[in-house]
């Protein structure tokens, strides 16, 4: 059934491996469950917002929160559309776009996390994949970002199977002590002649395109 009040609820992204789908309260319990199983080596921080170090349910109401923030602070100047991962119909894991004055600026930057049951199988590089086919061929964006902290192997090594260019990096604090985070961005030929596939499928996008400044 379509939800013409909230047309994101029928946005997905599918590849022949996995399924994008938005996050809707039932898809963000099952987020929230997974991130309790583990998404990291305790001993390692990936995230800027160091949120897996809450304790249950602590955790859990942050993370239902931080979905029902981002859907109701969306508007055309600024957004975080957030997706559940799926395979074989299984959550395994969430990427997200995020921009700001996207119909001016045309760029948006992706992040994303998986179950740590679900890490070396490839699935990050597919669901990237995956969020940069929404955001090129689907919002028809010229730039795409992202950015991983210097010591996070699995993320930076999607990045630069990808094709991404480094930009720069950014000094900041993790856990109380100095970090560094590396900038990274892909512009549209670069998608368009190396990256574009024709197995993957876009669902609703059309609809969605009022509520992100693109009608």
């Amino acid at each position: 059934m379509a939800h013409p009040l909230w047309p994101l609820f029928d946005l997905r992204v599918a590849t022949p491996r996995l399924e994008l789908r938005y996050i809707d309260d039932e898809l963000g319990a099952e987020l929230a469950q997974l991130a309790l199983r583990g998404i990291h080596d305790p001993g390692f921080m990936p995230f800027a917002v160091e949120w897996t170090d809450f304790e249950s349910p602590q955790q859990e109401w942050q993370t239902q929160q931080f979905y029902w923030r981002c859907r109701a602070d969306l508007t055309a100047a600024a957004w975080n559309i957030n997706f559940a991962v799926l395979v074989d119909r299984e959550v395994v894991g969430t990427t997200s776009l995020m921009a700001g004055n996207f119909p001016t600026l045309r760029q948006f930057e992706t992040g994303s996390w998986l179950g740590r049951a679900h890490h070396g199988k490839g699935l990050g590089k597919e669901m990237r994949q995956a969020t940069l086919h929404l955001g090129f061929v689907g919002l028809e964006a010229e730039w795409a970002t992202t950015g991983a902290f210097d010591d996070n192997a699995p993320s930076l090594g999607v990045t630069r199977s990808l094709g991404y260019t480094l930009q720069g990096q950014q000094r900041t604090v993790r856990r109380g002590t100095p970090a560094t985070t590396l900038k990274f961005e892909m512009s549209r030929e670069h998608f368009d002649t190396t990256l574009r596939r024709d197995d993957i499928e876009l669902h609703g996008v059309a609809e969605c395109l009022p509520l992100l400044g693109l009608a």
